[in-house]
């Protein structure tokens, strides 16, 4: 048991021996400042009222009851209206190394799902054209939604929904086929609503020579398929599950009927066919959720775009209205906002290929997979994403991802040189007290706080938060790295430096694989 949750347990131990409810359940935080301790609680205001007394006498009264001596408590102080501060002893604060050390690839895992199931679906583009930055910061999100599920003991299916029905690939076909008209010498007009990418002439032609026996729609959407999984592969994104949207009205899925969805929340009942006999896009949204929920996923998560905002309400009603007993809540939505590229301070919208839009292998070609990774990761997802092509293709400190992969190289560094395999270092032994500099201390709580943040970056679906958790952490390895020398001190002194190192270069690695970026041994 960490410090942290013995002092948790202890409070609420505490807490019951004076008369609070049996439920309190304390928050503990780190403090802003290092100067009023190493964790604090604001537990003696929230017990003020049904303790019916005042606040510092409540925080002396648990100080009073509290047993700590196992926890490594040094001194506890009484703040402000009634804030409890705790100070930690150094060595028992770096003796938490251990639990790194012997974790490992493990270290910020949990069970928190305990093996259940869970379905998330990404990118999930029309089969129109290739992946554009918009899919690609939704492949980012989604994937690093799927992994952080994944290290919290969840049973992850990355699925993803190709939308091969509809009015949009029947502008497809026709935008290929007036292309290919201008190929045999008989000049054609791209229909309105149709696509001008240069893939659109190369899909023509690739069909010329190779299409007999097809006809143009399937050999559109079959080729254009095969193009965005080579996007995906080049982003390094693999799914478990392809569902066809054709395969719910060749199944029978889709039928004729109203929904009544101002029952269950919505602002109007909602046709699902139209007079034409054609459906409406939300009558196979609903029923490709049917299909979830019969396979089995209680919980289903959806990463898509700001503007399916209006999605979310109408398929939970629908699904609510079809009676199948699922949450109102399911399912979860995680909704991402527009990506915008600068490069040389102007905003670059075209891509030659795509005709209209800069596609995922644009950026991908131009900066790499882990900076774009990263990129599209930093941000919270509801925010607007300003993607600086020249920053993420720099090689500097200012560049976020190359700071945090050169973190992580500098630690790998240190074993090289003392010719030393990490894996071989051991806290057997090691008098943690050494490592008492104030660099040291504050590494150390930052890397012990990584399997928290993991359980609360996966429990909001919010992977931003180990982006911007590696950053501050690199940053403070850096600083450590350039103010105390690992090798050639004394033996206590380099032993317990060098577990430091190893747990750093184990939480940095955990972190940026759980983006999907790599971790580099070398720079």
């Amino acid at each position: 048991m960490t410090a942290a949750e013995q002092i948790r347990a202890e409070l609420i131990r505490a807490a019951r021996g004076i008369g609070a409810p049996e439920d309190v359940d304390p928050l503990l935080e780190r403090p802003r400042e290092t100067a009023h301790g190493d964790w604090a609680t604001n537990l003696a205001m929230v017990l003020a009222k049904p303790l019916r007394s005042k606040p510092r006498e409540i925080a002396e009264r648990l100080r009073d009851a509290m047993k700590l001596e196992s926890a490594g408590v040094s001194k506890i102080e009484i703040a402000g209206p009634g804030f409890m501060n705790f100070w930690i002893d150094t060595g028992r604060i770096a003796s938490g190394l251990r639990d790194i050390i012997a974790a490992d690839e493990k270290f910020g895992s949990n069970s928190v799902g305990a093996g259940r199931v869970v379905n998330v679906e990404f990118v999930s583009a029309n089969p129109t054209g290739p992946l554009h930055v918009g899919h690609g910061r939704q492949a980012a999100l989604g994937d690093a939604i799927a992994t952080l599920l994944e290290f919290t003991g969840w049973k992850v299916t990355r699925e993803f929904y190709y939308n091969d029905a509809g009015v949009q690939i029947d502008n497809l076909a026709a935008s290929v086929e007036a292309r290919l008209s201008e190929l045999r010498g008989k000049p054609a007009q791209v229909p309105e609503g149709g696509y001008h990418g240069e893939y659109i002439r190369e899909l023509a032609e690739r069909y010329s020579a190779d299409g007999d026996g097809q006809s143009v729609r399937e050999f559109a959407v079959r080729e254009l398929r095969k193009e965005q999984d080579l996007d995906l592969q080049a982003f390094g994104v693999r799914f478990d599950h392809y569902f066809l949207e054709s395969s719910l009205y060749t199944d029978g899925m889709v039928d004729d009927l109203w929904l009544r969805t101002t029952e269950f929340g919505d602002d109007k009942d909602r046709v699902m066919r139209k007079r034409d006999g054609t459906y409406t896009y939300f009558l196979p949204d609903v029923a490709y959720h049917v299909t979830k929920w019969k396979r089995g996923f209680k919980r289903a998560i959806d990463v898509q775009g700001a503007d399916h905002h209006s999605t979310v309400t109408r398929v939970r009603a629908g699904l609510q209205a079809l009676d199948m007993g699922v949450s109102q809540n399911y399912p979860e939505y995680v909704l991402h906002q527009m990506v915008t590229v600068m490069k040389h301070g102007e905003e670059v919208k075209i891509s030659k290929r795509a005709g209209s839009y800069v596609t995922v292998r644009d950026l991908v070609n131009e900066v790499g997979r882990d900076a774009v990774r990263y990129f599209f990761l930093m941000r919270k997802s509801d925010s607007q994403l300003i993607f600086n092509v020249d920053l993420a293709a720099s090689q500097s400190e200012e560049n976020p991802v190359y700071y945090i992969q050169m973190a992580h190289a500098r630690m790998c560094g240190i074993f090289r040189v003392g010719g030393i395999d990490p894996a071989s270092v051991s806290a057997e032994g090691v008098k943690f007290e050494v490592l008492s500099e104030p660099e040291e201390q504050e590494l150390i709580k930052a890397l012990l706080d990584f399997p928290a943040l993991v359980e609360s970056a996966a429990e909001t679906l919010e992977p931003h938060r180990i982006a911007n958790y590696l950053l501050e952490t690199a940053r403070l390895a850096h600083l450590w790295y350039h103010k105390h020398h690992v090798l050639e001190q004394a033996e206590d002194v380099t032993r317990a430096r060098l577990a430091l190192a190893r747990g750093a270069q184990i939480v940095l690695r955990n972190g940026m694989r759980m983006l999907g970026v790599t971790a580099p041994e070398r720079m």
